[in-house]
Formats: structure tokens, C-alpha cells, sequence
């Protein structure tokens, strides 16, 4: 059981706005993605080993878009549905889930800066596990509160499975360091 936690949770005023809740998850993964410099990123994923069935680099863009996109949607769904009613369960779970949709958004936030940034693998695999694990427990949560949410966040849940295979696998493949992996250094 997880509980509320109003000081760790997105305000209830971007929540309670279905463009807000959208357009958040999308600006603040944009603004990581730019902070660890897209050329340098693009040059560390083209120089360190990659596992196999590893994706261009060209289709993280569009699909974290479209994964943060479908994430905040689900959490505005999940936030108005539970303020609404007259169940405090619901409500409770609500409160909860946006309590958690908060911390995992913030874990996700961390993966790239630690893999690509600090060339951490260990612990942006460490990251990406807990992501994993903590967003299959929000899905559950918000299929008690509204199924269509849930659902929405059933592509996030098997990317983040996908994304942990990719990034364990290359941290294994680079004996886990990026050191001495001339990270940026490859010209585009």
C-alpha cells in the first residue's frame, strides 16, 4: 500500500487539465533529453556495445514522446475520475497513484542524465528496474480507478521492460563503465 504524499506529488491544478497533464510529461522529458545534449547522446549509444534488437537511435524521440504523452493522460484520467466520485477508496487510490505517477516520473527523468551524462549503467539500471517494477504497481492502482488508464499505460510498462533489457544489456556488454568509451567523441 502506498500512500499520499502531497509535498511529492504533481500539483492537482496541472492534474485536473488534460493538456497540463499531457503536455508536462512531454516538456520535462524534452528538456532532459536536450540537457544531456542529443549530439553527445546519439554519439555515446553509436560508440558503446548495444544487445541485439537494440532500436535506431531516431525512435526514441518519437516514442517517448508518445509514451509521455499517453502517461499523463492516464494520470489526469485516473486524478478527475477519483476526485469525482463519492468512494474515498477510490479517491484514496486516486491521491496515491498521483503520488506515485510523480516519483516514477521523476525516476525517468534520472535514467538518461545517469546512463548517457555520467555513463552510470549500473545505476541507471538500477534506476529503470525500480521504474519498471513501480510503474506495473501504478497500473494496477489505476485499473481499480479507471480501466481506460491503466491501459494507457500498458505501452509505458512494455517499453520500460524493453528499455531494462537494453540498458542492462549494454551495461554488461561494456563490463559496466563507459569509461575510456570516448563518449561523444565520434562525429554525427
Amino acid at each position: 500500500m502506498t500512500t499520499y504524499i502531497s509535498s511529492l506529488t504533481i500539483p492537482s491544478f496541472i492534474l485536473e487539465k488534460p493538456a497540463a497533464s499531457i503536455l508536462l510529461p512531454i516538456a520535462l522529458g524534452t528538456a532532459v533529453g536536450f540537457s544531456t545534449r542529443p549530439d553527445r547522446t546519439r554519439n555515446t549509444y553509436r560508440t558503446i556495445k548495444n544487445p541485439p534488437g537494440h532500436p535506431p537511435p531516431a525512435a526514441f524521440g518519437p516514442v517517448w514522446t508518445v509514451l509521455y504523452g499517453c502517461m499523463g493522460y492516464a494520470a489526469y484520467r485516473v486524478w478527475t475520475t477519483g476526485m469525482n466520485v463519492f468512494d474515498a477508496k477510490t479517491t484514496l487510490l486516486a491521491k496515491q497513484g498521483a503520488t506515485l505517477y510523480s516519483i516514477q516520473l521523476g525516476l525517468n527523468l534520472l535514467w538518461m542524465p545517469l546512463f548517457f551524462g555520467l555513463g552510470r549503467p549500473i545505476e541507471a539500471t538500477a534506476d529503470i528496474v525500480t521504474l519498471t517494477g513501480l510503474n506495473a504497481y501504478l497500473t494496477y492502482i489505476y485499473s481499480k480507478v479507471d480501466p481506460v488508464a491503466a491501459w494507457l499505460q500498458m505501452p509505458y510498462v512494455a517499453w520500460l521492460s524493453y528499455a531494462t533489457y537494453l540498458s542492462a544489456g549494454a551495461g554488461y556488454l561494456n563490463d559496466w563503465s563507459f569509461e575510456g568509451k570516448e563518449l561523444g567523441s565520434k562525429d554525427d
